[in-house]
């Protein structure tokens, strides 16, 4: 989860590196730092905190001259922030450095074999076995030292390396942890993620698990870990640097909530015919004998993509009849799951690097089972290792707390089971002309929902002070409400919680007390009577009421407190506008309780660890 630059070339590694790290920083903020070559030494300067800090070190007297250097941003697995566990890290003699983004699994029994072989470590972490076993096994060549060192170290981790004794060479490693390299005109680049080096280049190889590259100022060699050469392609980065920026917003998390009408068009076009009548999957062209030999199907994700997965469950069952079970896929690795050789596995990650779910891929294609992608990067793990991917169109996500990738995800779920069920002659088969107008209608009713926003700002700054909160919500608003809850305590802290409202009564009224705000979500029609019901029992209780529902929709105020309204659609898509005034929710929450929204303590954006 953290992240990782590297530069080789005619600029001053400095500025390129600190330049790439504050485009990574969403990946972790708890330390940073940077080593430079130079004149036959390699030199480091590291901090624990923000990003900022590093770069007051580095000024004036501490600026590190030199146009070869790694540099990291840190989230911590393997010990607490301090500067001696911030990247990068050195044998004793400085000989060597490396930065690491992962985690190696067997470093307690590396760091004991080490230590009784006299090394002396600096740090808690697990990375720095990497550099004392560098330096144990270095006989003159790097590049063999590395693969060498690849037959010793287990887990998962993207590596940059550097040596005192071979200058002008970088050495880049990935296994299951993103990286990605920059192709430039004498000089070339490494980082986890491609907006660290588009003010440079948009041309890059985005390296496959298990590879290794050869990097100078003039060209890249890739390899594979027992070390014979790989052919690699170019991947020419074709979105607008400028939409990795903030675009006047005060927080990347605003800016990304108010591009999702953008995102849910983008994530439409080309996939409904002209005529408005089928969908269009050509990534997934399958045979109605393929998708009819479909028995069951297990969504699996994790966290907001957990939550779409579950939207998902209802609209794939609705349509298509097919059996759904939505998998969280840290769970679903462990259990053992029950699957036949015609089970469809789902797999959903905006990163599609989120290690937990690209396990759960990887162990279902060992099973011989047929593996469907939803992410939103292309040429990531997740995208290339499943057999179909459906990409949303969402654009870089910056801030951690999610919020078009989800929307985008619900869409492409839609799509999908549309697709299915036309292909496989469902029963829902005859509703799709029906939901694909009213999807296409989606992103004008978005913009209309966006209109909300200085309603929902004025309850979010009246109730910024309570501890809790809770969400209420039966069949898709139920899992609705889960995502706004996970939204608003990620990023707000408050303590808050999601039911399915009729479980109120079975244990979970005793939570609500006076004043308590209660949100209470009231789209789906033919639950309407029964959510109402349950809101007049936490009223009873004295709760503070604030209802989600249709405009038009009168009777509602005659029990709620406050009223946000949405355009009406049909009920089937409501989870696409109704997580918006969630999301915004959350989103001024969080600002009047003084948070750093895009960055909430203790998480980053992509999980890319267990």
């Amino acid at each position: 989860m953290c992240g990782i630059v590297g530069y080789i070339g005619h600029r001053q590694a400095q500025d390129v590196l600190i330049n790439g790290l504050s485009k990574l920083e969403y990946r972790g903020y708890d330390s940073a730092g940077i080593a430079i070559y130079d004149s036959g030494s390699i030199h480091l300067q590291k901090s624990v905190g923000r990003l900022a800090t590093l770069e007051e070190r580095v000024k004036g007297d501490l600026v590190l001259v030199g146009s070869q250097g790694i540099g990291h941003t840190r989230w911590a697995t393997h010990g607490r922030p301090s500067d001696d566990n911030a990247h990068p890290h050195t044998d004793e003699a400085g000989r060597f450095v490396v930065v690491h983004n992962g985690i190696i699994e067997n470093y307690l029994e590396l760091r004991e074999e080490l230590i009784a072989k006299g090394h002396v470590f600096q740090s808690e972490t697990d990375t720095e076995v990497v550099v004392h076993l560098i330096e144990e096994l270095y006989q003159g060549d790097l590049f063999k030292t590395v693969v060498q060192v690849l037959k010793r170290i287990h887990g998962a981790f993207a590596l940059a390396i550097m040596a005192q004794d071979e200058p002008g060479k970088l050495i880049a490693v990935r296994k299951q942890s993103p990286l990605i390299i920059g192709l430039g005109e004498g000089e070339n680049f490494i980082a986890s993620d491609i907006p660290a080096i588009l003010e440079y280049t948009r041309k890059t190889y985005i390296m496959d698990d298990g590879e290794l590259a050869v990097i100078t100022a003039d060209g890249v060699e890739c390899f594979t870990f027992e070390g014979n050469p790989t052919v690699k392609e170019v991947f020419n980065v074709t979105w607008d640097a400028a939409a990795a920026e903030k675009g006047g917003y005060e927080h990347f998390m605003l800016k990304e909530i108010y591009e999702q009408p953008k995102a849910i068009r983008d994530t439409l076009t080309g996939r409904i015919s002209e005529d408005g009548q089928r969908v269009i999957l050509k990534e997934l062209d399958w045979t109605p004998e393929q998708a009819g030999s479909i028995d069951r199907i297990h969504i699996v994700a994790c966290g907001t993509s957990w939550h779409a997965g579950l939207v998902g469950k209802t609209v794939i069952e609705k349509l298509t009849r097919i059996p759904v079970d939505v998998e969280i896929a840290s769970e679903y690795r462990y259990r053992d799951p029950i699957v036949t050789e015609n089970t469809l596995v789902v797999v959903i990650s905006q990163s599609g690097e989120t290690l937990d779910t690209l396990t759960a891929l990887r162990e279902s294609k060992q099973r011989g089972l047929r593996v469907l992608a939803i992410t939103n990067v292309l040429g990531s793990s997740v995208n290339r290792e499943a057999d179909n991917t459906i990409i949303t169109m969402a654009g870089p996500e910056i801030a951690v707390a999610s919020t078009k990738a989800y929307t985008t995800q619900v869409i492409a779920l839609y799509l999908f089971a549309c697709y299915m069920a036309q292909l496989r002659g469902s029963v829902g088969a005859p509703q799709v002309p029906e939901i694909l107008t009213a999807l296409k209608g989606l992103p004008e009713l978005a913009e209309k929902v966006l209109q909300t926003a200085p309603a929902i700002e004025g309850f979010a700054r009246r109730y910024a002070d309570k501890e809790d909160a809770f969400f209420i919500g039966r069949g898709l608003d139920y899992a609705v409400s889960l995502e706004g809850s996970l939204k608003l305590k990620e990023i707000s802290y408050i303590h808050a919680e999601a039911y399915a409202a009729g479980e109120l009564k079975h244990g979970t009224l005793a939570l609500i007390t006076e004043g308590v705000p209660v949100i209470a979500l009231v789209t789906q029609d033919d639950l309407y009577e029964k959510t109402v019901s349950n809101i007049v029992e936490v009223k009873a209780r004295d709760a503070y009421v604030l209802a989600l529902t249709w405009q038009g929709d009168t009777n509602i105020r005659k029990t709620a407190d406050e009223v946000i309204t949405i355009p009406r659609t049909l009920p089937f898509l409501a989870p696409v506008l109704a997580v918006i005034p969630l999301q915004l929710l959350a989103y001024y929450a969080s600002v009047a309780r003084g948070n750093d929204v895009d960055k909430p303590r203790n998480l980053a954006k992509s999980v890319t660890v267990e």
